[in-house]
């Protein structure tokens, strides 16, 4: 029982990461009904700058994840103004396609500049455990992702929620023309929602680094494509269903590694996907929407 009680709270860190990730899809999503397949490669673009901050710069850890956020959101808006605002008045195809060449850009970018093999991520922070009760322990990377991942799920709440741009932000997601008309720079609404997802990204980036002591140009597939089934997962669109779907995912991986079928669990990740968009499409927290055709 105790062991499976670690495996739980492995899981629930691993989880934080895919919630923070599938953040960033949802928020987009949400607003302009794009489907940002770059996300994953931002989020490895945040693990580089932490890994530059703390081996070039000698940041420590929490430098290192501020330096991240503010680089991701600056990146997520060069890539929102450049590569998808032209497209946005054209088919959401056309706005996919070009998803998918900015993040093959990006990854072949950094692989070029910097190599493909793994790097070692500095892993001196966090190494000392804590025991909760009989063996079940808890190390300090694991309090860290767990701290950060709360503390920026609340904000982000309290942001879309009670803040003036979260009230735009939902306006604009409800109708882009009837926002405008009432004065609400959409423009700048939908800069502001790459931003914010791009900087949760960057954060979940190094957080990653900190936790598994590694990162490559090719990191970002894979978690990009587990988080983008965590935010299908939890409804698309919902803020509350990517955090659940995230820790979903996590919690998933985490046991299916631990009854033995560690190899298949990427297989099984995506296997939930294919039974969620048959049972339930619109995910646990999504609305069936009809649109007029």
């Amino acid at each position: 029982m105790e062991l499976l009680i670690q495996q739980l709270v492995n899981g629930i860190a691993l989880g934080s990461i895919y919630a923070l990730v599938a953040l960033g899809y949802t928020m987009v999503y949400g607003t302009i009904k794009l489907i940002n397949f770059a996300h994953g490669d931002v989020y490895m673009m945040g693990a580089f700058v932490g890994f530059y901050a703390m081996n070039g710069l000698g940041l420590n850890i929490f430098l290192s994840l501020l330096l991240a956020m503010v680089s991701c959101a600056v990146l997520g808006v060069v890539i929102e103004r450049v590569a998808y605002k032209p497209l946005r008045r054209s088919t959401r195809v056309a706005a996919l396609i070009t998803a998918i060449g900015v993040s093959f850009l990006l990854e072949n970018v950094m692989s070029y500049l910097f190599g493909a093999e793994i790097r070692p991520f500095p892993s001196d922070f966090g190494t000392t455990n804590y025991t909760l009760f009989g063996n079940i322990t808890i190390n300090g990377k694991q309090i860290l992702i767990f701290a950060t991942t709360v503390i920026l799920m609340a904000l982000l709440q309290f942001i879309v929620r009670y803040t003036k741009m979260g009230k735009a932000m939902r306006a604009v997601a409800v109708d882009e023309q009837a926002a405008q008309l009432m004065g609400i720079d959409v423009d700048g609404v939908i800069s502001f929602t790459f931003a914010l997802g791009s900087a949760l990204a960057g954060i979940a980036g190094v957080l990653v680094g900190v936790y598994y002591n590694t990162i490559s140009t090719t990191m970002g597939i894979t978690v990009g494509l587990k988080a983008f089934v965590a935010a299908v997962l939890g409804g698309i669109g919902s803020i509350p269903g990517a955090m659940v779907g995230g820790y979903l995912i996590g919690l998933l991986e985490t046991m299916v590694s631990f009854f033995g079928y560690s190899p298949y669990r990427d297989g099984v990740v995506y296997f939930l996907l294919f039974i969620i968009l048959i049972v339930l499409p619109a995910g646990l927290f999504g609305k069936n929407v009809r649109e007029k055709v």
